[in-house]
């Protein structure tokens, strides 16, 4: 597996634009950018990467959101509705909660439609412009829908969504039907969505913008050039570790691989790299399997079940990118129960950040680790939130507190209160 990023461009004069092709990450074949539609690699169906001549470091950077990384990207601007630049956010009282040195939350659910997906959608519907395709698709847990739908719309192009019947949480759903997609409810699971997607982009009938497509994980890389920048601001130095959800480990890939760029740009030393540590839910957890079973691969899960929707996958994609990143990184990944996830989702309502149920799965994580001694005392972390509380408001309001009826008169509403107190 080639995830080195030294493969050679592709050899003819005008096959890379200004220097930039896909490479394999299995067999290393260099393939042009924009001359055709590919998702895997033409030779041996690998995964592919885009490649940079030359990747830049952090001077190279102005501007703000996710197209102040534009040197790092494989086009110079896209379908945008100003997205990234979201928070870093300060948590002392649950930094003494973890027992960690220093803990940060990176809510990406501050993104225009509430999740990390829109970092993806600005480059890859803009590569989809380039490519001349005329309709868009995914299959979704919710957010990837909802991301597609505003930036295609945005692009004034059609938007084909393919969800598991019952499985998607109303606010994502509102959200993709509101834009103008076609919504496709699926009699099956994610993986089954996903498995219909790609066999309808292999005949040409969409291009497919799940994160299988490597333009996506293009825009999601930015979130780790965001944490590092801000951190290295704040602290002087960049974190020990991040903590990180994960479903189709897409988030896991692109940060691997924004390192990996810094590193080769000369800005970030192998020994500085943050240890990326993945966290599952317990019923859906085939990362976890394959980390602790020391595979080479992924065994998919085809029953997965658990509330924190966005992460119910079990044949994560990415798993050949990520699971590297993992390890190469000295990180580690982690399954927990849902249980665990709602207290940790609480426990961020507490400190003021509201999140969907897999965003608090980081957290979760994170305190497992602590509790089982694997992350130490001394480490700066930060924790990646990837959606907003509002994507799921039915596990919002399951989670949070039941409202009290009372009169309406003052009188009563003290009574009440004190008969509380």
């Amino acid at each position: 597996m080639d995830l080195s990023l030294t493969a050679d461009p592709p050899s003819a004069p005008t096959a890379a634009r200004e220097g930039v092709w896909l490479a394999c990450i299995e067999c290393g074949e260099a393939s042009p950018p924009f001359d055709a539609i590919r998702y895997t690699c033409d030779d041996c169906g690998g995964l592919l990467e885009v490649r940079y001549a030359e990747p830049v470091g952090f001077d190279a950077f102005a501007g703000e959101g996710v197209w102040r990384y534009a040197d790092a990207l494989p086009l110079d601007s896209g379908v945008t509705i100003q997205e990234g630049g979201t928070p870093l956010y300060r948590v002392p009282e649950l930094t003494d909660d973890v027992g960690v040195e220093t803990l940060r939350i990176k809510h990406e659910g501050m993104n225009p439609t509430g999740s990390f997906k829109d970092r993806g959608m600005t480059v890859g519907v803009a590569v989809a412009r380039e490519l001349g395709v005329e309709r868009l698709a995914c299959a979704s847990t919710g957010n990837t829908s909802a991301a597609l739908s505003a930036y295609g719309s945005r692009a004034g192009m059609e938007t084909l969504v393919l969800l598991p019947a019952g499985k998607v949480a109303a606010g994502k759903v509102a959200q993709a039907s509101l834009h103008g997609a076609r919504i496709l409810e699926v009699d099956g699971n994610f993986d089954a969505c996903l498995d219909l997607v790609q066999e309808l982009a292999a005949r040409g009938e969409a291009y497919l913008l799940n994160s299988l497509n490597p333009f996506r994980l293009e825009g999601q890389k930015t979130i780790g050039l965001e944490i590092l920048e801000r951190f290295r601001a704040d602290h002087g130095t960049v974190p020990d570790r991040i903590v990180l959800p994960v479903g189709n480990a897409g988030n896991t890939a692109a940060l691997y691989k924004a390192f990996r760029e810094l590193v080769q740009a000369g800005d970030l030393a192998v020994d500085d790299v943050p240890k990326l540590t993945g966290v599952q839910a317990a019923g859906a957890a085939p990362m976890v399997e394959a980390i602790e079973a020391g595979a080479d691969a992924v065994r998919r899960w085809d029953d997965v079940e658990t509330r924190a929707t966005a992460i119910r996958i079990g044949n994560p994609v990415n798993a050949p990118k990520a699971l590297p990143g993992i390890r190469e990184t000295g990180g580690t990944a982690v399954a927990v129960s849902d249980a665990a996830i709602t207290d940790a989702q609480r426990a961020l309502a507490g400190a003021g950040i509201g999140v969907e149920p897999a965003s608090a799965a980081s957290l979760a994580g994170l305190r497992k680790l602590r509790e089982d001694g694997v992350v130490g005392s001394e480490e700066d972390v930060v924790c990646l939130t990837t959606g907003h509380l509002l994507k799921d408001p039915d596990a919002a309001a399951a989670a949070g507190t039941e409202p009290e009826p009372v009169p309406d008169d003052l009188d009563g509403v003290l009574s009440h209160l004190d008969d509380r107190t």
